[in-house]
């Protein structure tokens, strides 16, 4: 049985990263950071709640490079908000449509910033504003001349290098899938649907120690499959099926995602050779990836592998990812993808 790591940070961990912040915040020439999504206001604050999947009220926390965080935010998260380590924290009655905190948004971001001073959002690749585009209109217009640029580079850079305990709870969601993947064959059959697969695969998932599993697919087809996003469906497994589960499941607020590959049936010489080539271009991978190697460097050296198997090109796009509060996070591995890999990442 596996020992579950603890849940929570300390203190200090929070700590850390509004210092991490600040320093980046300062290189950068910014004077504070407005986070609107649910994982980097629980990045920054801790604030963990299942109330995210509404989508009626805005929820705001400004990280200022030199001063203590402020919360802004709905009147019914401030019980919630109160159990992590910010101080400051700021409501209204949402949902408001015609103000929903904007204009207390607004007051605290001119406070804590000044009026002619710069503040950082998430407007860039792989960011998500939660907020509605005309109230961030409105607050980019009250602000004026206070100018709000994009923070991408920065956030991506902070949450890329996870700490120990970050990684502990990785390793950990990480395990309880493989566990779960390790004794899964000898619960699925010819003649079980997709669906009914992917159902048992996740009670699974959870039973072994996931929080929760967001994410499991499955698709079949003879000697392999067209497609790896689109299932499960109510296909039915016949012999000589490959069949994929890939799986993102959750534990205090981090993910695993990986997939295993099952043949139903004596697998043909063709599906042995993708597989085989599939299993060394992983490896080789594994070997690769070392402090200072860059991510592109990473792709061709498992391309290499793949090509020389016959391989015809990668429609994909990437070849993984990095793993963290979000099923999928950077950097990409990709042929464009420059990020030089550090202790942490």
């Amino acid at each position: 049985m596996m020992n579950t790591p603890q849940r929570g940070f300390p203190l200090s961990e929070f700590q850390s990263r509004h210092s991490r912040a600040s320093q980046a915040m300062d290189q950068d020439g910014i004077d504070g950071l407005l986070v609107t999504s649910e994982e980097h206001i629980r990045y920054f604050t801790g604030f963990d709640t299942q109330f995210w999947v509404s989508p009626t009220r805005p929820w705001f926390v400004i990280v200022p490079r030199d001063n203590p965080l402020i919360a802004v935010i709905p009147e019914i998260g401030v019980n919630g908000m109160e159990l992590t380590w910010v101080n400051d924290i700021r409501s209204w009655p949402s949902p408001t449509p015609k103000d929903d905190g904007v204009t207390l948004l607004v007051e605290t971001i001119k406070e804590v910033v000044g009026k002619s001073g710069t503040i950082g959002a998430e407007l860039g690749h792989e960011m998500v504003l939660r907020m509605p585009i005309l109230d961030f209109h409105r607050v980019r217009d009250l602000l004026f001349p206070l100018k709000i640029r994009d923070s991408t580079s920065l956030l991506k850079k902070l949450r890329a290098i996870k700490t120990s305990t970050e990684l502990e709870k990785i390793k950990y969601i990480c395990k309880v899938a493989s566990n779960t993947f390790q004794s899964f064959p000898e619960k699925i059959n010819l003649g079980n649907t997709e669906r009914e697969i992917c159902k048992q695969f996740k009670l699974d998932m959870l039973l072994e120690g996931a929080d929760s599993v967001p994410y499991v697919m499955g698709v079949s087809g003879q000697g392999g499959y067209d497609n790896i996003i689109m299932g499960p469906s109510d296909r039915v497994l016949l012999d000589g099926d490959i069949l994929i589960i890939d799986t993102g499941g959750k534990f205090d607020g981090y993910f695993c995602d990986f997939d295993r590959n099952f043949s139903f049936g004596n697998p043909t010489d063709v599906v042995r050779s993708a597989y085989a080539a599939v299993y060394e271009a992983t490896e080789i991978g594994i070997e690769t990836a070392k402090p200072g190697i860059k991510v592109s460097d990473l792709w061709s050296v498992m391309t290499k592998i793949l090509d020389a198997a016959g391989a015809i090109n990668n429609h994909v796009g990437r070849m993984g990812h990095g793993l963290g509060m979000q099923l999928t996070e950077w950097p990409s591995n990709h042929p464009d993808d420059n990020t030089i890999l550090v202790p942490g990442m």
